[in-house]
């Protein structure tokens, strides 16, 4: 069974920063290029950073300088720092998986405001 678990998602006041981690199960977690996506109320999920298996990253406009994203294969883990955090940040984060199939993770809430 394949389950992505994100956390570190919560309540941070403008200019803070929050660090989401997505632990996977279930996956040859090497193998799979792995996002990060956000959808925010009212508006479609956007791609925020990808990582590739071979280690390669991107990023969305909105986030590049501000936001890493990284993976840790041996903990099946990956992560996405995000600093200078603005209240156009706030959504749910989702984690994904994509290989021969694609996985979703089920969020988590990230809110920015003072």
């Amino acid at each position: 069974q394949v389950q992505l678990v994100e956390s570190g998602g919560g309540l941070v006041q403008p200019g803070g920063s929050l660090r989401l981690s997505c632990a996977a199960s279930g996956i040859t977690f090497s193998l799979y290029d792995m996002s990060w996506y956000r959808q925010a109320p009212g508006k479609q999920r956007e791609l925020v950073a990808v990582i590739t298996r071979g280690g390669s990253t991107n990023y969305a406009d909105s986030v590049k300088g501000r936001f890493t994203i990284s993976r840790d294969n041996a903990k099946n883990t990956m992560y996405l720092q995000m600093n200078s955090l603005k209240p156009e940040d706030t959504a749910v984060y989702y984690c994904h998986a994509q290989f021969a199939n694609a996985y979703w993770g089920q969020g988590t809430q990230v809110t920015v405001s003072s």
